[in-house]
């Protein structure tokens, strides 16, 4: 393996759209394209491949490969302007690595087939907003549109807080500033802390890891700014239920109160394969935090809340997995079967047959 080779297999993995590229000892590359991880016809890679692919990567972030390295993340870029994400990992003792294809162009809402109610969200004054789902589900993709959305319409300061970069942004109406964790800050709480002295209107955290990211993120949305982040969560039952759990349980009603105060809305993510078997389509539950919704999260009646987001479509533009399952399904995009594998539900196939 030399540079030439692995930019050779990267350009061609970013030509051909694929999503993700894997480099593992004993095997050759895997691409995934349309959701199926796809075995190339390329040699089997030794231990010295994946070594010098990983020590290629972070040289380009300015850093060594260490005998105690274990897992880290950084980004690459081709010559040519192709990004990738990568995720570095020892396995059996040996180096591996996976990565992440970054689109070259950040797509409008209408391009990801994303709820146009999503330009309504992004105009909130101050609050926080979280994009969820599982990994490889749209979340950055999300985040990157609706940041997109306001650098084109707003004159807004906007500072990011990423592990690392993915999208490029170039400012437009708004000013954005971008700022990559063990390049250009120590970690997202301190970097987050920080932002708070840059005159921001806008924060992008990347992910909420930990209790101090999460409580950082929670006062920044309580002090006037509009916080965007993500979580790896399914619902946003599922996604509160995981804020409030990160605290101690004699803080967890005060916690219920701030967040009913300042959240904006959840956007929860999954993508699933349309009927042509070429194209994946995002599936999204869609929360916006109704004085109905406070109720029940002030309260912790949890379990409330989807009846509240089915009931609030046609007012409030929200929907449940299921309603956006059974939409798809009824315009002949996806599968019932396609379907039935995302729905959280038992009995997705009865509520279609009473939508029809």
């Amino acid at each position: 393996m030399d540079n030439k080779l692995l930019n050779q297999i990267l350009g061609i993995a970013f030509d051909k759209r694929v999503s993700d590229v894997h480099f593992e000892v004993d095997n050759p590359p895997f691409f995934r394209g349309r959701g199926q991880l796809i075995r190339s016809k390329l040699p089997k890679l030794s231990a010295e491949d994946t070594e010098f692919i990983a020590g290629a990567i972070l040289a380009q972030n300015g850093r060594a490969l260490t005998d105690d390295l274990r897992e880290t993340d950084a980004s690459y870029a081709l010559d040519t302007g192709g990004r990738f994400r990568v995720s570095i990992f020892r396995q059996r003792g040996c180096l591996g690595i996976v990565m992440r294809v970054i689109p070259p162009v950040i797509g409008t809402f209408a391009d990801l087939k994303l709820p146009a109610v999503l330009q309504e969200i992004v105009k909130a004054p101050n609050g926080l907003v979280l994009v969820t789902g599982p990994t490889g589900n749209g979340k950055s993709t999300t985040l990157a549109a609706m940041l997109q959305h306001i650098n084109q319409t707003q004159r807004y300061n906007i500072i990011t807080i990423e592990d690392p970069i993915e999208f490029l942004f170039t400012s437009d109406k708004s000013c954005i500033i971008q700022r990559e964790v063990g390049v250009d800050t120590a970690g997202f709480s301190q970097a987050l802390k920080a932002a708070l002295r840059m005159d921001p209107d806008v924060v992008m955290v990347g992910e909420m890891r930990d209790l101090e990211t999460i409580d950082a993120c929670i006062k920044a949305s309580e002090t006037g700014h509009l916080v965007f982040s993500t979580l790896h969560t399914q619902s946003a039952v599922s996604t509160i239920n995981r804020l409030v759990g990160h605290f101690p349980p004699d803080t967890q009603d005060i916690l219920r109160q701030r967040l009913a105060d300042i959240l904006v809305a959840t956007v929860s993510l999954r993508l699933v394969m349309d009927k042509s078997g070429e194209n994946l389509v995002p599936v999204v539950e869609l929360m916006r935090t109704t004085t109905t919704i406070q109720g029940c999260i002030r309260e912790g009646r949890l379990d409330e809340i989807e009846k509240h987001i089915e009931n609030g479509r046609n007012e409030y533009s929200m929907q449940s997995m299921d309603q956006h399952l059974i939409q798809l399904c009824e315009r002949g995009v996806i599968t019932i079967e396609a379907a039935k594998q995302v729905s959280r539900s038992m009995d997705l196939e009865r509520k279609l047959m009473f939508t029809q």
